[in-house]
């Protein structure tokens, strides 16, 4: 992995890491939105392997989903995961009314987890 991939792989540990310790205290909202920049940063990693960079989250999830999802290159669910998770995110973020549930933070966790394995495991072969 070059320095950028690293970089971001750390960030999304990083961010890994305070979901669950927010989850832990009860801040789901705000747990939820940084489970969802673990996938963020990871499909930022993925694509800066390919050369790619963009400055809006929309534009690194659709790269991402034509970059991995559509090739195949990675499991299409983790493009579903991060879809359902930014809507998630902006339901914690910016709901005036709705909150994330305990059960569904804990899904959004998984699969970040889930998503991470997975890149880890790619940028690790196809170096």
């Amino acid at each position: 992995m070059n320095e950028d991939e690293l970089f971001l792989i750390e960030k999304a540990k990083e961010n890994l890491k305070a979901a669950e310790f927010l989850e832990q205290q009860g801040f789901h909202d705000i747990a939820a939105s940084r489970a969802y920049y673990v996938m963020f940063y990871l499909a930022e990693a993925l694509l800066h392997r390919r050369g790619l960079a963009f400055s809006s989250q929309a534009a690194v999830n659709a790269a991402y989903g034509k970059e991995f999802a559509r090739t195949g290159d990675l499991d299409s669910k983790f493009y579903q995961y991060m879809i359902k998770s930014q809507a998630l995110r902006q339901m914690g973020d910016y709901g005036h009314h709705e909150s994330v549930s305990a059960e569904s933070l804990r899904q959004v966790l998984t699969w970040a987890r889930e998503f991470l394995e997975a890149v880890e495991t790619y940028l690790r072969t196809e170096d």
